[in-house]
């Protein structure tokens, strides 16, 4: 890492994946991020200038056909969509990494799959206090997790 801080070596020649349960949400090579959906939790209130149009969705948008590019290196706070030649210099270095890792990607067994109701309770020291604890289950009943996404 420090070679990287120090400025010793300007490029990672490799990629960083961006994944929401078995979908490849985003995918960053240098310093472009492309990414290919776009969903934000539709409860979550944005912090004032957070929002980006297009690109904090409350509903998932499936961008594949049309990705979203940007420069992370100049807007590492992702604000700027790219255009025109910049956009497209973005996809011609990231779009050759994810199709070689969707063609070679061997799928995991996922390890946190499963929901266990005795040991998912919000009930920390000091809970009492405030009277916000949630009731702990007597018995272990592990089951696999149901998600929205």
């Amino acid at each position: 890492l420090w070679p990287v801080l120090s400025g010793e070596v300007k490029n990672i020649d490799r990629a960083v994946w961006y994944y929401r349960g078995n979908e490849l949400f985003a995918a960053r090579v240098g310093k472009y991020k492309v990414h290919y959906w776009t969903w934000s939790h539709e409860h979550y209130e944005f912090c004032p200038g957070q929002r980006v149009s297009n690109l904090t969705t409350f509903h998932q948008v499936n961008r594949t056909l049309d990705p979203i590019v940007i420069d992370m290196e100049n807007d590492p706070g992702e604000k700027y969509l790219l255009n025109g030649s910049h956009r497209k210099t973005g996809l011609q270095l990231v779009q050759p990494w994810v199709d070689e890792h969707k063609a070679t990607l061997v799928p995991g067994e996922p390890s946190l799959n499963y929901c266990d109701k005795m040991v998912m309770n919000w009930a920390p020291p000091g809970c009492e206090e405030i009277n916000y604890c949630l009731p702990v289950p007597s018995t272990s009943s592990i089951q696999k997790c149901g998600w929205d996404h």
